[in-house]
């Protein structure tokens, strides 16, 4: 019989989160942190970072931060190494860090679409492609990709962040396929509306949303960042070691509701 308890043990293991200082990143470090994970907060706003390695460290957790720019190829390959030299190992990669902007398709202009393109699903190729040599020599890892409901969901007001979202759901897929025969499972997390900086925005830019929003989740709320942490933890544990390619919803039911 299987013990569960070292099954979800994450003990000696090292994750890095990218956006791991704010919302949903640090939803998911804190689970991964009270499982016994190490924990590296990468991303580019240093006083954040420095008060989400406080908090985890709190939690018992060995944490530090490194500063990065998703959107850089060279600092991406720097994050690996840097993580590799400082804690020893890489076993598990967030790809988190995202951006929206709030405009219908007709409104957009290209460098926008670019940024957003580029920060949350180009920035998820780069990191998972820097991390997979290192998997590999180690045996195996995790990497969880962060998708969004825009995956599943149109909506008007956010065509480049609905098709980067898309995308990590497919490149989920394609790298799932590649790299099973390294032990690496690859899996994607569908946010539903939690409450972040970033849906704050959006509940003050879109008229209406939250109480929309609201009526469609069975639960009754929105979600907190900490209701992402047991996927955290089930995704990057022993646990799922037979779980790869997948797209979680973890979104209150809103997308079971027709």
């Amino acid at each position: 019989m299987t013990d569960l308890k070292r099954a979800f043990d994450l003990a000696g293991r090292v994750a890095v989160v990218t956006g791991g200082n704010g919302g949903i990143g640090l939803g998911m470090a804190r689970g991964m942190a009270a499982a016994g994970a190490a924990i590296v907060v990468a991303g580019r706003n240093r006083d954040k970072s420095r008060r989400a390695v406080a908090e985890l460290e709190g939690l018992g957790a060995k944490a530090v931060a490194i500063e990065v720019d998703v959107t850089d190829e060279a600092s991406v390959v720097a994050l690996v190494a840097q993580t590799v030299e400082r804690l020893g190992r890489l076993d598990v990669l967030v790809n988190n860090a995202g951006i929206n902007i709030r405009k219908p398709a007709h409104e957009l202009d290209l460098r926008e679409w670019r940024q957003v393109i580029d920060t949350n699903l180009t920035s998820a190729f780069m990191a998972s492609h820097a991390a997979h040599p290192v998997m590999k020599k180690q045996g195996g890892g995790k990497i969880i990709n962060i998708g969004s409901m825009m995956s599943i969901f149109g909506a008007a007001f956010a065509p480049a962040y609905a098709a980067s979202k898309g995308g990590i759901v497919q490149l989920t897929r394609s790298m799932a396929t590649a790299w099973a025969p390294h032990h690496i499972q690859v899996n994607a997390v569908l946010p539903g509306w939690i409450d972040t900086e970033l849906t704050t925005n959006a509940r003050r830019e879109v008229p209406g949303l939250h109480e929309r929003v609201l009526s469609r989740i069975p639960e009754g709320r929105w979600g907190a960042g900490d209701d992402m942490a047991g996927v955290a933890v089930f995704l990057a544990s022993r646990a799922s070691d037979y779980v790869t390619g997948t797209a979680i919803p973890v979104d209150g039911g809103y997308s079971i509701m027709s």
